[in-house]
Order: C-alpha cells, then structure tokens, then sequence
C-alpha cells in the first residue's frame, strides 16, 4: 500500500511540474486555479490513502479555492 501511495504521489507532482511549463500564457487567476487543484489532488491523496475519488474530489476543491483566491 505504501508503494502505491507514494506512486501517487510521484505521479501527481511529476504531472504537476509538466504543467507548470505550460502557465506562461495563463492569467493569473488561472494559474492559481491550477495550482489549487494540483495541491488539492495532492491533498486528497495524502489523506484518503491513494483513493481515486479522493483525489479527484481534492483536486475539484483545491480549483475552486484556487480560483476564488486568484480574483
């Protein structure tokens, strides 16, 4: 189980890296919706253990708070 909490986590900040290469056109507000569902995923792995449903449902919160924050 360990190893595939840590996969997920490899995993979600490696994808998190390569879309950080694509931000250079994005408004500011995009971006920290970005951010905020990247740490959101990243979030919601930690703390469901891995669980897909976690991950999505913190990646969905973290956007909405990114974006709220980036106004």
């Amino acid at each position: 189980m360990k190893t595939m909490n840590r996969l997920a986590i490899n995993t979600l900040v490696a994808a998190m890296l390569l879309a950080g290469v694509g931000c250079a056109g994005m408004s500011h507000r995009d971006k920290s919706t970005a951010v905020g569902a990247g740490a959101g995923a990243v979030g919601g792995a930690v703390l469901t253990g891995g669980s897909a449903v976690g991950t999505v449902g913190g990646a969905i919160v973290g956007g909405v708070i990114g974006n709220q924050v980036g106004k």
